[in-house]
């Protein structure tokens, strides 16, 4: 697991080590979560890695924007330990160990 303060940092830790999916807190210093996404989304070297968004402030058209940053899923807090992991293990890709079914 890799862990970043804020998104400037997530950002380099994403780029330098690809990891398999990223969990983005939308409220983070600095630069946002949706801005970090889009920016991941446009660089080559991290755009195909999937992007979870969590954030507590879900309000009405928040995951329209949510999925038009690029996150390829979006769940709202709080949540429940069992949602995060199926979400987590539908989103991995197959080569990383994932054995669970998509439905």
């Amino acid at each position: 697991m890799l862990a970043a303060e804020d998104a400037e940092a997530g950002l380099a830790l994403a780029r330098e080590q690809r990891p398999d999916l990223i969990l983005m807190d939308i409220q983070l210093p600095g630069m946002d979560g949706l801005t970090a996404t889009r920016a991941l989304k446009r660089d080559p070297a991290t755009a195909t890695i999937p992007v979870l968004a969590l954030t507590a402030h879900a309000m009405k058209g928040d995951e329209e924007q949510i999925l038009a940053a690029g996150c390829d899923g979006y769940l709202a807090k709080p949540f429940r330990y069992p949602e995060l992991l199926e979400r987590v293990a539908a989103m991995l890709p197959a080569s990383s160990g994932n054995t669970q079914e998509k439905k």
